[in-house]
């Protein structure tokens, strides 16, 4: 018979690996528009960075709305219709100003429902109302798949 000298041992309680909030997910090397500006610039950006929408802020970096895609071809239309090959509205025109956004510290799996319930592409992540990141449909699929199920 063999004795251990070790003693008894107390299993570690298991730790996440992956952290499954908001903050841990999301862009925060953000792309932002200016009410001023015009739609040509907002195109272009949009189209350079391969995004399909940004927060827009005013001078003091708080968030007054957002601008996507869909908002920019109601000025497209318009320039259809007037048969002009610039893009002069601004931001100010047609970014959404009623923005609903999240707080970092909110879960992941709860963002996941609001993209869900409210089918909204991008979120804003504010604290204590400052901008401080944004959070896509595209950020929250891409953290699923690196997720453990023991970690849920």
């Amino acid at each position: 018979m063999v004795k251990s000298f070790q003693g008894v041992r107390i299993a570690e309680p298991k730790k996440n690996n992956l952290p499954v909030l908001v903050k841990d997910h999301m862009s925060t090397s953000l792309v932002t528009f200016h009410a001023e500006d015009s739609i040509d610039h907002v195109l272009e950006v949009l189209t350079k960075r391969k995004i399909s929408g940004a927060p827009v802020v005013d001078k003091e970096g708080r968030l007054i709305g957002i601008i996507s895609e869909v908002d920019c071809l109601k000025e497209i239309i318009k320039g259809k219709y007037s048969n002009t090959p610039k893009f002069p509205g601004t931001v100010a025109d047609h970014m959404t100003e009623d923005v609903i956004t999240l707080s970092p510290d909110l879960s992941l799996f709860d963002a996941a429902q609001k993209f869900l319930d409210l089918k909204i592409r991008r979120f804003p992540v504010l604290k204590d109302g400052k901008l401080i990141g944004q959070i896509s449909l595209s950020d929250v699929i891409r953290a699923f798949p690196k997720l453990r199920s023991t970690t849920w």
